[in-house]
């Protein structure tokens, strides 16, 4: 039986498990690094509300995961609300390094009838990425549905057995 406290997924040295509330410092800490490494424009929130969301919200409110490499640091995030993917987000100098599609592989797993997701249009790599794994763009948008104000894209991805 699948434990969905920890996946069986591990690669060199990196396991995807369960956040934890003691992960709280060092998954704000990657995402704050990771959004601002990726977009030139602000994040709506100071840091400390990040960090204070992270803590109080996405944590213990989600179903969130975090990528721990060999010596405990985290790497990545991940974060479903029923079946939306809600967050994900790879450190500086960890991506393209097979841990976000180890993240999509899983989420797919835990949500086998679909998954759905936002990501800013500007974002051309993550564009790709998700598109590599089947996620196909259902709508774009000006931006006025995200607190930074930056048009965005959604994706759904179904399994092929829904799509037929």
């Amino acid at each position: 039986m699948h434990d969905q406290k920890q996946s069986r997924m591990r690669g060199p040295g990196i396991v995807l498990r369960r956040a934890a509330p003691d992960d709280a410092p060092m998954v704000s800490g990657m995402f704050l690094a990771s959004f601002k490494a990726t977009y030139d424009f602000p994040l709506a929130h100071t840091d400390e509300e990040v960090r204070g969301w992270i803590r109080d919200d996405l944590i213990p409110a989600k179903e969130t995961w975090v990528a721990v490499d060999g010596v405990g640091a985290v790497i990545g995030v991940m974060a479903l609300d029923g079946d939306d993917l809600a967050q994900l987000y790879i450190a500086p100098g960890w991506t393209g390094r097979g841990i976000g599609s180890r993240f999509v592989e899983l989420a797919k797993r835990l949500r086998p009838t679909g998954l759905s997701l936002f990501t800013f249009q500007v974002n051309r790599g993550a564009r790709r990425f998700y598109e590599r794994h089947g996620f196909i763009v259902v709508d774009e948008n000006d931006g006025l549905r995200n607190e930074e104000r930056q048009p965005d894209v959604r994706y759904e991805w179904c399994p092929e057995a829904r799509r037929a």
